[in-house]
């Protein structure tokens, strides 16, 4: 199969230049970290910190197919598996922040967390449902598994990205602006994947429709 060659803005450089700027966040957390500047309550901060930036990749990653799409650069999609790969990344980093300087390694009082306070399974969930989709996220997993296949399975980011937006909505006690904020942006891509999808479906029958005369 041919490689398409890079469009403009999506080459080598420019996704250096993307692999830095998904990175910045994780820098500007360890600085603040190492001059003892997170904050009066460091568990707080660093928690909405990796959590935030979990959803806003997410999101990011959804938006990828549209953006493409609308602006007419399908050299966009370049970039999607890496910006997924570190909405997983900064995800880890959240449940580490939990797992560790929260809990303790407490795997007792994780489990009981987990099935009784409901944000805490919705975070849970959204962070298992983009596990097989970073171990398949390599084109060698690609190829095992058929395009059509690994497309089906990679849905489930918006699973996760509808459960990562419950989890932080469930979370906050008073101020539920960003969480609306995000819900609204996974909405927005969800109906865009569906109108589109309905588009191609209704294509496709009236393609099938006016082949086939020609058959009989």
């Amino acid at each position: 199969m041919l490689k398409s060659r890079p469009g403009k803005g999506t080459g080598k450089w420019t996704k250096v230049l993307v692999f830095l700027l998904c990175l910045a966040p994780f820098a500007r957390l360890a600085w603040r970290f190492w001059m003892q500047d997170l904050t009066p309550n460091p568990l707080e901060y660093i928690t909405h910190f990796t959590g935030n930036w979990t959803i806003r990749l997410l999101v990011a990653t959804l938006a990828v197919t549209p953006l493409r799409k609308l602006l007419g650069v399908p050299d966009l999609i370049r970039f999607r598996r890496m910006v997924g790969l570190f909405a997983f990344f900064y995800g880890c980093l959240h449940f580490l922040t939990y797992l560790w300087f929260d809990k303790l390694f407490d795997f007792h009082e994780i489990w009981k967390d987990v099935a009784k306070r409901p944000f805490i399974t919705a975070g849970f969930t959204a962070l298992m449902l983009m596990v097989p989709l970073a171990l398949t996220s390599t084109k060698g997993w690609i190829r095992r598994l058929g395009g059509k296949r690994w497309q089906r399975l990679h849905r489930l980011i918006y699973v996760s990205a509808v459960a990562a937006v419950v989890h932080y909505y469930w979370l906050v006690k008073s101020d539920i602006r960003l969480p609306v904020l995000y819900g609204s942006l996974v909405a927005v891509l969800l109906l865009y994947r569906l109108v589109t999808s309905l588009m191609r479906r209704a294509r496709q029958r009236t393609a099938a429709m006016g082949a086939a005369p020609a058959r009989t």
